[in-house]
């Protein structure tokens, strides 16, 4: 069973929906991902170039959805699922993404995707 990086409650703004109201100004999107990695070799080494460098995702993903103009919360979690899998060593990525109060009477609403590298590469 792979080992697990967990990147909580990535708070982004970006510009997300179809609605007029909504290509007008950005709003808030949660972000939160499992990235499925076999981590033995940095458990070992203890050096960064064995691991795999979840600073440099994050960078990219707020990068990728803050210029970003999404129509689907589903298509922006399916990119950055596979910016996550851009790193070889990442196996799988689960990424959900919430846009809180977009609903009337819910917290947030959102979508939950699993992706691999096999599903985005055929590797």
């Amino acid at each position: 069973m792979p080992d697990q990086i967990n990147i909580s409650d990535l708070l982004l703004r970006a510009i997300i929906g179809i609605n007029d109201e909504e290509r007008d100004k950005k709003q808030d999107v949660l972000i939160n991902l499992t990235l499925h990695v076999d981590l033995n070799e940095a458990g070992k080494s203890d050096d960064i170039c064995d691991a795999v460098n979840y600073r440099t995702i994050t960078k990219e993903i707020i990068n990728l959805v803050e210029n970003s103009q999404f129509e689907l919360v589903e298509k922006m979690a399916a990119e950055v699922a596979k910016l996550c899998l851009k790193d070889e060593r990442v196996l799988r990525a689960t990424v959900r993404i919430e846009k809180p109060g977009a609903l009337r009477f819910a917290r947030s609403v959102g979508v939950t995707i699993e992706r691999t590298r096999e599903d985005l590469f055929g590797v």
